[in-house]
């Protein structure tokens, strides 16, 4: 299994991820890659359920604890139903979300603890990481106002917290950041889509081929 080929998209709540993400896949098919666009929660049915059930809206009462495990199950049925198959058979895995998402909302914004939430996906994930972690930076009240102008976008139980929670969350993402310089590199998100993909493309070829 080629974990090179493993890349993953982040960002908080209105970031933009989707639209850059589908650019990424037709701009890379073109230059001649087999790819698999996916996310999380999701992306098989039984994730897809798990998904529906943590972002539901009417679900607020839903404990902390309870969300990280939710979130750490569908990642692993996801995982091995779609992404390690792609990954064994040379395919270019796109996932809007993985790993990093679960340690900046449960771990960080959640205050469940960094570590704790790295320890129970280390379980779920078997040592699947990805090679490239592109994270899309912006304002919280920037993404959000994008997400309210946005009216066929998905208003989902996370999109209804307040802003202080999606100011952790970026204070979460930006620790993981100086924690895997490595895999992890920042985008600026709040500039024009063109912008934001090219350097998106970049760092994806840059990763392939060198």
């Amino acid at each position: 299994m080629n974990n090179r080929l493993f890349i993953t998209i982040e960002g908080g709540e209105g970031a933009g991820k989707t639209t850059i993400i589908e650019r990424l896949k037709a701009d890379l098919e073109k230059k001649g890659h087999s790819v698999l666009q996916t996310r999380e929660p999701g992306g098989v049915e039984i994730s897809e359920k798990i998904r529906a059930v943590i972002l539901d809206r009417s679900h607020r009462q839903m404990d902390e604890r309870t969300e990280a495990l939710l979130y750490a199950a569908a990642r692993r049925q996801h995982l091995v139903e779609k992404v390690m198959p792609a990954l064994e058979v040379g395919k270019l895995v796109l996932c809007d979300r993985f790993l990093d998402s679960s340690l900046a909302y449960q771990g960080y914004a959640r205050g469940l603890g960094m570590e704790e939430i790295l320890s129970l996906n280390q379980f779920a994930i078997g040592g699947c990481m990805p090679s490239l972690t592109l994270y899309f930076d912006i304002p919280p009240e920037v993404g959000l106002a994008r997400i309210r102008a946005n009216g066929d976008r998905e208003v989902n139980r996370l999109d209804l917290e307040k802003l202080d929670f999606h100011q952790r969350v970026r204070e979460g993402y930006l620790q993981l950041l100086e924690r895997f310089p490595e895999r992890m590199v920042l985008i600026d998100a709040g500039r024009p889509v063109e912008e934001v993909f090219q350097e998106a493309i970049g760092w994806i070829e840059e990763r392939l081929f060198t």
